[in-house]
């Protein structure tokens, strides 16, 4: 087999967005519960913020949870609001000495008390750090970040703090909770399934998209490696025409 071509380090994606798909289906195929997988996919996890962090990503905003989840029985959803708690308190230690600051974008509102203080805390306990953000996105919806967004600038423009002719595309984008950071160079989902399912509708209008079949808890450097390989044979023209 050949060995893959080394990544061009002057062209590594400045955001990467992943939706971990699968952690269900990897615990049916190993005979465990939906739970295992889940604890399982914490383990892709850590090794891809390490990973991020290695390569010089500076963004990576994972799908952690989405407000279509809350949907799901009652007893899953109580157990990944534990395991968040738990993921977070026994990685700080980790992001620190790795220079990652925590975020979190989506309803946090939603959360139980207990999860949402912990998520706060691990926050605030990163904020100084200057290498990789890693983003969390919880309890959240691309739908509801665009409505909440045009909510907010409608607020502003209600009180005369802003024009109407001057809410522009840039302009709404800073009411979204990405404000301030990168549209995604590159979105990646594991599983196989060939959609975004609500994931950063406004900010995925030019970004390039890789799927696949690897299962979020089996997802390691080597599949990252080769989505961005892929991210980089490509032309990205952003709705224009390439010279010749």
């Amino acid at each position: 087999m050949n060995k893959p071509l080394p990544l061009d380090p002057s062209r590594i994606p400045a955001h990467i967005a992943i939706i971990m798909d699968g952690n269900g289906r990897w615990a049916r195929q190993h005979g465990r519960p939906r739970v295992f997988g889940h604890r399982e996919g914490t383990n892709a996890t850590r090794r891809i913020v390490r990973a991020c962090g290695e390569l010089g990503v500076k963004v990576l905003t994972i799908y952690v949870f989405s407000t279509e989840n809350w949907r799901r029985p009652s007893l899953e959803v109580s157990a990944l609001m534990r395991l968040l708690i738990e993921m977070v308190r026994k990685e700080i230690r980790d992001l620190n000495k790795n220079n990652v600051r925590l975020n979190a974008i989506g309803d946090l509102s939603l959360l139980p008390g207990k999860t949402r203080q912990v998520l706060l805390e691990g926050i605030e306990a990163t904020s100084k750090n200057t290498g990789l953000l890693l983003n969390l996105a919880i309890s959240y919806s691309g739908r509801l970040e665009i409505v909440r967004a045009v909510r907010l600038a409608a607020d502003d423009i209600a009180s005369g703090k802003l024009l109407p002719e001057l809410l522009t595309e840039e302009k709404l984008s800073s009411y979204l909770y990405t404000a301030g950071m990168p549209d995604p160079d590159l979105m990646i989902r594991t599983g196989g399934d060939l959609r975004i399912s609500n994931f950063l509708l406004w900010q995925l209008a030019y970004t390039e998209l890789y799927v696949t079949d690897v299962l979020w808890p089996d997802f390691d450097r080597r599949h990252l490696e080769d989505a961005i390989r892929s991210y980089q044979n490509r032309d990205r023209r952003f709705g224009l025409v390439k010279e010749t």
